[in-house]
Order: structure tokens, then C-alpha cells, then sequence
């Protein structure tokens, strides 16, 4: 196969396909973490916000077979100032409420991990962590 030549300044063409497309394509391939990090942002306003899409460790389960949803699963943890002088049990049925729509929708979110704390409790876990460390 020859080399693929391009004058400078251009895109090969395959190149040039796939960047258009890409460009003329508004959706997202993980709709449902975006959602989730959109309520979960404008809602609590995180100083800390990470999701991590757990979906790929459970395909094989029997309730997931036929699904065709390849966010169904996730790790959150959110810290927030949202939660101050509230028990876990509380800031968890918080974020569930947040998110009930996307829970209860056919195809939706099967399985949501939460840890959540307040700043107070991160810089905690930090001092911690760092004097484990030292």
C-alpha cells in the first residue's frame, strides 16, 4: 500500500471524513453519565465530582442481558457543602432523588455506588492519608 500524501495545510481525506462527521454529530456516546454530571453539578455544586462508569464489569450479569444500554452502572463521589450536618443515609437519598427519573426508565441506571462528604470530611481523609504516608 503507498503512503497517503497530502499537500501541507490538509487533511487526508479519511482524515477529513471522520473529522467532519465527528463535528456534524451532536450526541454524546455517554448520555447518561452527562446527565448525571449536569444534576449532580447544578444541584450540589461539587468541589469534587467523579463517576466512573462500572457498566463494562457487569454485562455479562442475567438482568443485563439484552440490554442495550451501555451506562447502567456507576461509582459517584461527590464531595459538597450540601451535605454538611447530614447523615449518609440522607445525602444518598438526596442524590437518588436527583436521579429517580434516570433509575426508574427502562434502560436506565440499575446499580449507583455513592460516597459522599462534605469538604470538612475530604480535607480530613486528606490529613490522613498524607500522615499515613509519612
Amino acid at each position: 500500500m503507498l503512503p497517503h500524501r497530502t499537500l501541507p495545510g490538509l487533511l487526508p481525506r479519511r482524515l477529513f471524513a471522520l473529522s467532519s462527521r465527528m463535528a456534524s454529530t451532536s450526541t454524546s456516546s455517554t448520555p447518561v453519565e452527562d446527565l448525571i454530571r449536569d444534576k449532580i453539578t447544578s444541584a450540589f455544586t461539587p468541589s469534587t465530582l467523579i463517576i466512573r462508569n462500572d457498566s463494562h464489569l457487569h454485562a455479562h450479569h442475567a438482568p443485563m442481558q439484552g440490554s442495550t444500554s451501555r451506562e447502567t452502572h456507576f461509582h459517584v463521589t461527590v464531595t459538597s457543602p450540601s451535605f454538611q450536618s447530614k447523615p449518609q443515609p440522607a445525602r444518598h437519598r438526596m442524590v437518588y432523588a436527583l436521579l429517580k427519573e434516570e433509575m426508574s426508565r427502562e434502560g436506565g441506571i440499575h446499580a449507583l455506588q455513592l460516597r459522599t462528604k462534605t469538604p470538612e470530611e475530604e480535607e480530613r481523609e486528606a490529613q490522613r492519608k498524607a500522615q499515613g504516608q509519612a
